[in-house]
């Protein structure tokens, strides 16, 4: 693994993918959930909501770097925001 850059921040972002993937694995068999339909009108569980997080989570800290710079903290408020919007009306 020599030709990746393992830094604390990089190992810290595997982690919390690892342990959301296997927390929402685990809410899944012990609470199975019905599937739901939202502001988007599809029909989205958990795990859908999951990803719908996290992909615009990219796009936001992306869209983040390419106008305000280097300076994240703030795009993580942003995402966090982001993350309980999807989870509550998506």
């Amino acid at each position: 693994m020599a030709w990746m850059a393992w830094t604390w921040p990089t190992a810290i972002f595997f982690l919390v993918i690892a342990s959301l993937l296997i927390t929402f694995s685990v809410l899944a068999i012990k609470f199975p959930e019905t599937p739901r339909r939202g502001i988007l009108r599809i029909e989205t569980t958990r795990g859908d909501r999951l990803f719908i997080t996290l992909l615009g989570s990219a796009f936001i800290n992306l869209a983040w770097l390419g106008l305000v710079g280097a300076y994240q903290p703030y795009a993580l408020i942003v995402c966090l925001l982001y993350a309980a919007a999807v989870f509550r009306w998506v």
